[in-house]
Parts: structure tokens; C-alpha cells; sequence
């Protein structure tokens, strides 16, 4: 037989008016009964009834997800995870890309399409800080990513200085001291290069190693190749080095291609950590070592945030809120090290 609301109330221990909460996401609901609701929906096979619920609320059912590129594997499963997270609390999910161009981006902003949205979850690459009047707009918004910050929306971010931070705090844990990066933007000052770069420069100077210039290498994009080529460009230079910290974990993936090419045995001789725990991480040879920035929890605050927003007709959610989301180290092969750690 079809499950009912009421058999999904029975099945979580709650009531039906908070079944229905959960369901169409406008009302404060503690984490821990919605999770117990969503268990029960989930092994119970319910499904609302959407077209009944939109009519009444006067909403679409749909939501969207624009991002710079799906070719970026981070994106990619940033989209998988927010598709699953909206599914189970009966929302659509349209995924746009805008190329991280900033002309697109602020069309996609005031374009006639969000008219078939009832919110919009934003991560721009294109627009900075001197786009922040752009934000302010007459739907629900929930912005990711590192390019604005203090803006007039919710903002999901992740712990980027801090994890900078822990990815070159392991290294140096494990006996590195000659610490390269790769994947710095030049003159950037907002954005995950730039704050991740300065989580690598404290935690040198906090366990007093002198930062080198020749260390750093600079890469706009952060694709693998772009790891690759920063490899190269470091094998080549000469400068001595017996760890990478790659600022996302493409990078990474591309150093470690060309260490193998080269002979560069990891991590005997180069330790390897990169940024953003991919899925595909786990699969190279060595494993490769990472930052998980909490992405499956970026992609459910998110759209936890952007459906409290489509339900919010009385305004009780308040102002804009910041939504940091907690990191971990992930260490794995690529970083792995049996040598006793070296006291500073």
C-alpha cells in the first residue's frame, strides 16, 4: 500500500503536523527529529504529493544550483550531494552552469527563468566583493563558495584558513619543512586560493619555518593538468622540496601523476595532501591525503537554508546568517610516514 503522512508520523514517533514541516521545509524543525522523519520517509517509500502541495503554498516544487562547471569534480559531487538533500524533502533540483564567467553569473541572477524556481543556491566564480549589491533580489537565495563574504544572503562556507592550516600542520607533523603549493592565484584576496594560502603561511609561522617564495606556484586554473604543469614547472626549477600541499585535490591528482613519471617516489621523498577529499582520491596510487571540507553537509545546510527561506512568509528565520561547516584531515597514503616526527 502507498504510505501515508499519517504512517510516517507513526513510523518517526512525531506528529503529522511535523511530518508536514518536514516536508515542505518552513518551519524550525530540531536536526535530529528531522532526521528521524527523513529515516522514516525514506523506509517507507513516501512520496508527497507535490502538485497538491505547490498549489497550496503557491510554489513550483523546484529549486536551483548554479555552479561555474561540472567538469570540476568538487562541483560535481557538491550537485550529486544537493540533488539527494533536496530529493528526500520532495524538491527538484535544476542544475545551471555559468561557466565562472562574471557576466553570466549576474545574468543568471535577474534572469526570466528563476521565475520557475521557488530558490536559488548560488556559487559564484566570476563575481567578487564589488558585486555585492547584486545579491540583494526578491526570491530566496542561499550563497557557497569564497568569492563574497558579509553579503545580504545566507552563506554556507567552508573552513578554508582553517584547513590550509591542517593540511600544512600534517605535513610539517610528518618532517617535511620544504613545503610547496601549488595552485596560487596571483593578487587574489578573497577566494579559496588566496584563504587557503593563508592557512599555509600561518601554520609555517607558528612552527617557525621560514616561508620561500620559490615554494609557491602560482596556477589560475586547477584543473590536473594545471597540477601537472606546476610539477613540472617545480621538478624543473631546481628548488628543493620534500612536500606539496595542493590547493584542491585535481591538483594534487596531477602532481602525482608527473612524481610518478619522474621517478619521484611518494612519500618517501615528496609527501602529497591536497584540498576537497574526491571521490577518486581514494583510487590513486599512492591515495591520495586530503582536507574534507564537509561536503555533503555544505549540500545539505544549503539547501536546509534555501527551503527555511521559500517557507519563511512571516520573516522568523531573521537576517542573513553564516553557516560554517566542519573540516577533517584525511590521511592517506600520499602522506603516510613511519619516521619519528622531529621536535621544532
Amino acid at each position: 500500500m502507498v504510505a501515508t503522512l499519517k504512517d510516517v508520523a507513526g513510523a518517526a514517533g512525531v506528529s503529522v503536523k511535523t511530518v508536514s514541516n518536514v516536508v515542505n521545509g518552513y518551519e524550525f524543525v530540531k536536526a535530529a527529529t528531522r532526521e528521524r522523519v527523513l529515516a522514516a520517509i525514506d523506509e517507507l517509500g513516501y512520496q508527497p504529493n507535490l502538485a497538491a502541495r505547490n498549489l497550496r503554498a503557491g510554489r513550483t516544487g523546484v529549486i536551483g544550483l548554479a555552479v561555474p562547471s561540472l567538469s570540476f569534480s568538487y562541483f560535481a559531487e557538491l550537485a550529486d550531494a544537493v540533488l539527494e538533500a533536496s530529493r528526500k524533502l520532495g524538491f527538484v533540483t535544476l542544475i545551471e552552469q555559468t561557466g565562472g564567467d562574471r557576466d553570466a553569473e549576474l545574468e543568471l541572477l535577474r534572469g526570466s527563468r528563476l521565475s520557475m524556481l521557488d530558490g536559488l543556491m548560488f556559487s559564484p566564480l566570476g563575481v567578487s566583493m564589488d558585486d555585492v549589491d547584486s545579491l540583494n533580489v526578491d526570491y530566496p537565495l542561499v550563497l557557497l563558495g569564497e568569492r563574497i563574504f558579509g553579503g545580504p544572503t545566507d552563506h554556507v562556507v567552508m573552513q578554508n584558513v582553517e584547513g590550509g592550516y591542517a593540511a600544512t600542520e600534517h605535513l610539517i607533523d610528518i618532517g617535511r619543512r620544504r613545503i610547496a603549493v601549488l595552485g596560487a592565484h596571483v593578487a587574489e584576496r578573497v577566494g579559496s586560493a588566496a584563504l587557503r594560502l593563508e592557512g599555509y603561511y600561518a601554520a609555517l609561522k607558528d612552527r617557525g619555518i621560514d616561508a620561500a617564495d620559490e615554494l609557491v606556484v602560482f596556477r589560475e586554473g586547477w584543473h590536473r593538468t594545471d597540477g601537472a604543469a606546476a610539477t613540472r614547472q617545480l621538478l624543473e626549477s631546481g628548488v628543493a622540496f620534500d612536500a606539496i600541499f595542493a590547493l584542491n585535490d585535481e591538483l594534487a591528482l596531477g602532481a602525482l601523476r608527473v612524481l610518478n613519471q619522474e621517478g619521484v617516489r611518494v612519500p618517501d621523498e615528496v609527501a602529497v595532501i591536497g584540498f576537497d577529499n574526491l571521490i577518486e582520491g581514494q583510487f590513486a596510487m599512492p591515495s591520495l591525503s586530503t582536507i574534507d571540507p564537509g561536503r555533503p553537509d555544505i549540500a545539505q545546510r544549503a539547501v536546509d537554508a534555501l527551503i527555511e527561506r521559500i517557507g519563511d512568509r512571516g520573516g522568523r528565520v531573521g537576517g542573513p546568517r553564516k553557516i560554517e561547516v566542519p573540516f577533517a584531515t584525511v590521511v592517506r597514503e600520499s602522506s603516510l610516514s613511519t619516521a619519528a616526527i622531529p621536535a621544532l
